[in-house]
């Protein structure tokens, strides 16, 4: 079990949240003050994506992206900033017509999912390590090897660290290639993300069975959604992982009861702590991680 554990707080994600909690942050302004809450509140890392100040949707606009980080950067906290480098892989199809794209998809390739990574050298980015059917309907979200590559190759060249995002046992495999490819710098940071339909099931002997996957030496994170989050915490750290929660992944402290991202870090660490760990600070986090720290 690990003594020091490394919190996350993923603090709005991309998904169609805004309308059901208007605490899940909007504008560059609002995602900013949240990261800066979660940190006060102990979040060892702060997880980014921005959103589209009009329709409220997850955008990959650089601009939104620099305003964050400036105003993160400008504060009386020093949190490990990690930024999304997953919106580009949305594909759409009309299950009649298969070669049609619908409404919703941003389908580009891996490069074209780093100019923000390129200009602001975050600490850490997310690579997403696959293809899945996500959720109902007919929305894919397309990770190939080759796009994968090409991605973790640019993002190494960039002295980024890349958390490499699990959704099914098969991505885990082909991280664990691109490990031994010298593609990923160790220590490989992996982040296991449980409960998303249609990746890995929120199941703890399948939870046991990744972490037995993983190559010596690694470093990992694991999360589920909606009401495993809480539970999740505690599943990651008896097995000698880190953890994530936040308003992506969850949006209630208690039934019924809308969380902000700081009530959930808070709720978190007492939960690392209640299991006889303690919460790794930000530096602490960054030597873990062996992780570079930027300007």
């Amino acid at each position: 079990m690990n003594r020091k554990v490394i919190v996350t707080c993923a603090l709005t994600g991309a998904g169609d949240t805004t309308g059901k909690s208007e605490n899940v942050p909007v504008t560059p302004e609002e995602i900013a003050a949240d990261a800066i809450a979660a940190a006060r509140a102990g979040a060892s890392v702060v997880h980014i994506h921005v959103r589209d100040v009009e329709t409220k949707q997850g955008s990959r606009d650089v601009a939104l992206y620099r305003e964050v980080v400036r105003l993160v950067k400008a504060s009386d906290v020093d949190p490990v900033i990690n930024l999304t480098a997953g919106m580009g892989g949305d594909l759409v199809v009309d299950p009649s017509e298969p070669t049609k794209q619908l409404e919703g998809t941003d389908l580009i390739s891996g490069l074209d999912r780093l100019p923000h990574v390129e200009e602001l050298l975050p600490e850490i980015c997310t690579i997403d390590c696959g293809s899945l059917n996500f959720g109902e309907g007919s929305n894919i979200y397309v990770s190939t090897p080759d796009m994968l590559r090409e991605g973790a190759a640019r993002i190494q060249e960039l002295g980024v660290k890349p958390e490499m995002e699990i959704f099914d046992t098969g991505n885990l495999w082909f991280a664990n290639v691109m490990v031994e490819e010298g593609l990923i710098d160790p220590p490989p940071l992996y982040q296991l993300c449980m409960g998303i339909p249609y990746g890995a099931p929120a199941d703890p002997g399948l939870l046991q069975a990744m972490v037995n996957m993983l190559p010596d030496g690694a470093q990992w994170t694991s999360f589920s959604i909606g009401r495993n989050q809480m539970p999740w915490v505690a599943q990651s750290v008896l097995l000698g992982g880190h953890v994530r929660v936040g308003l992506e992944d969850n949006l209630y402290l208690s039934k019924g009861v809308k969380a902000t991202n700081a009530q959930l870090t808070e709720l978190a660490i007492s939960i690392v702590n209640d299991l006889g760990s303690s919460v790794a600070t930000p530096d602490e986090a960054r030597d873990i991680l062996q992780i570079n720290r930027k300007g």
